[in-house]
């Protein structure tokens, strides 16, 4: 199994049940749905990370199932937001110490602000980025919220 992540060290120090689940890597499809055919969970259940930057808070990130879209508008309002828009992909690593198709939710160089879909609630397991490519965290939901300190909300 991969070496334990950034995500794996903060749901361990918070002794928060989790599993992890390795797939094989597309580096020419590193959507979501894939990950989710890859993984045999329904599209519901995983999860995408996107990084935004909002005009008056800076960089957010948010949380959303792999087959929907986010609703920036409903982002910005959530977030106390004229406006946000996604960060260049040049920009992802830098800001989060993750790259494309492996951002976590959890564990990223700053502690950002952090908002989830209000699906994510109930879902057990959810299946999240565990910080690089070809590894997912399978864990409840619930328990992302809030290890995450995140914020529900509709936002798709």
């Amino acid at each position: 199994m991969s070496s334990k992540t950034n995500a794996c060290r903060l749901l361990d120090k918070h002794n928060i049940a989790y599993t992890l689940h390795e797939y094989e890597v597309d580096e020419d499809n590193l959507n979501a749905m894939h990950v989710a055919e890859q993984i045999n969970l329904p599209c519901e259940q995983v999860f995408k990370t996107l990084v935004l930057r909002g005009d008056k808070t800076g960089i957010l990130m948010a949380c959303i199932p792999a087959h929907k879209e986010l609703q920036l508008k409903a982002l910005a309002a959530v977030s106390r937001n004229k406006k946000v828009e996604m960060v260049p992909m040049k920009d992802i690593l830098g800001l989060t110490g993750y790259i494309r198709g492996g951002v976590s939710p959890m564990g990223t160089k700053k502690n950002y602000p952090l908002f989830i879909d209000e699906t994510a609630l109930n879902l057990d397991p959810i299946s999240i980025s565990a910080g690089k490519r070809g590894l997912q965290i399978f864990l409840k939901g619930s328990d992302l919220i809030e290890v995450s300190q995140a914020t529900l909300a509709s936002i798709t």
